[in-house]
């Protein structure tokens, strides 16, 4: 998709992990649209993520998408654990594909933050009454705010299940035509709950020390790894700090991705924050762009940085000076499908358009 003829800037230098090459360093960061019914995708994710491939990003990552309908933040999220939710995914796969761009999936469980409604109506905990469900962690300890639902403390046998369930998703993703799989481990969801000693208070072996709260997603990993086929990467999304005394810092993070590189991982997607609803976060442009650096560095493992980067030239000094190997937008991709024609332009570079597209590029 892109026109040689020029420099290319950093920013549109391809990317290659294992045997799946990126056409650029930008990503589609999965964003939930609360739009799924039963777990099933419909048109309005084949627009909204053909869309941002057709606009020339290299990757393009589907939301959230559950292990088990329990593991759903809300009743809109995807999901992908039966096989009537493979073939609408398999559409989306086959067209992000046609268009250049690698096609990705998020796969996750909620945990003790599942059963909320859609944002739009409020987003707190659903009760039984309005469609609610019983949510896991793995302590007995509410997140809190609007989500006051006191979860039930996984015993060894939900923990072996919900590890089934990643297993069997990611074949299901697998045969959905996906070739970039990320297990989500941030944002106070399940993985991140264990991780965090502000919420995981197990005395057992998934608890308490670093080694025994680490156990929970390196085990998956691990299991996941091995049905993941070989040429083809994974990554995990990581809150790389919890923004609160007392929690999971970064030097947390590189200790846990050294483990998680040796489990097989080949990228790490490094956001922050999600596990309290007190946190106190500093935001400011590229406010999460350091702890991608870290990782980077600390860890020597490639790493994807994401918060509020906006600006093609913000992107292309990140690329450029090393602070991370692909950078991934949210709310500018949806506020831009076509972000990367625009940033390509301001670069002094120029995408080549599909032909549909030619007369206007």
């Amino acid at each position: 998709m892109a026109d040689h003829s020029t420099s290319v800037p950093h920013l549109f230098q391809p990317l290659t992990l294992r045997s799946v090459t990126l056409r650029n360093r930008i990503g589609v960061s999965p964003m939930c649209q609360y739009s799924a019914t039963d777990g099933v995708a419909n048109d309005w994710h084949f627009v909204h993520l053909g869309s941002r491939a057709v606009g020339g990003a290299g990757l393009v990552i589907v939301e959230a998408t559950g292990v088990a309908p329990e593991g759903r933040i809300t009743p809109g999220c995807m999901g992908l654990w039966n096989e009537k939710q493979i073939e609408p995914l398999a559409r989306i796969a086959q067209f992000v594909k046609s268009h250049g761009a690698v096609a990705g999936i998020q796969i996750a469980h909620a945990g003790r933050k599942a059963s909320a409604a859609l944002p739009w109506n409020g987003g707190a905990h659903l009760s039984e009454a309005q469609g609610g469900w019983e949510t896991i962690a793995p302590s007995a300890i509410a997140f809190g705010g609007e989500l006051p639902k006191v979860p039930r403390a996984m015993t060894d046998a939900d923990i072996a299940r919900v590890q089934n369930e990643f297993v069997a998703t990611a074949k299901r993703a697998l045969a959905a035509g996906f070739n970039f799989l990320e297990l989500h481990a941030a944002h106070g969801y399940l993985f991140n709950e264990f991780l965090s000693p502000l919420a995981n208070r197990r005395t057992d072996k998934y608890g308490g020390s670093f080694e025994n709260r680490v156990r929970f997603l390196l085990d998956t990993t691990r299991a996941v790894r091995q049905v993941w086929p070989d040429n083809l990467p994974l990554a995990v999304r990581i809150s790389a700090i919890d923004w609160m005394p007392g929690g999971w810092q970064i030097e947390d993070s590189i200790a846990l991705v050294k483990l998680l590189k040796t489990e097989g991982v080949d990228l790490m997607d490094c956001s922050s924050g999600g596990i309290v609803p007190d946190a106190k976060i500093t935001v400011a442009p590229g406010y999460q762009v350091p702890f991608a650096e870290k990782v980077r560095h600390g860890a020597a493992i490639a790493t994807a940085a994401v918060g509020f980067i906006t600006e093609p030239k913000q992107a292309e000094d990140m690329i450029a000076s090393g602070r991370a190997d692909l950078v991934l937008l949210a709310r500018e991709f949806l506020r831009d499908a076509y972000w990367p024609v625009h940033a390509a332009r301001e670069l002094g570079y120029k995408l080549t358009p599909p032909n549909q597209y030619a007369r206007a590029w």
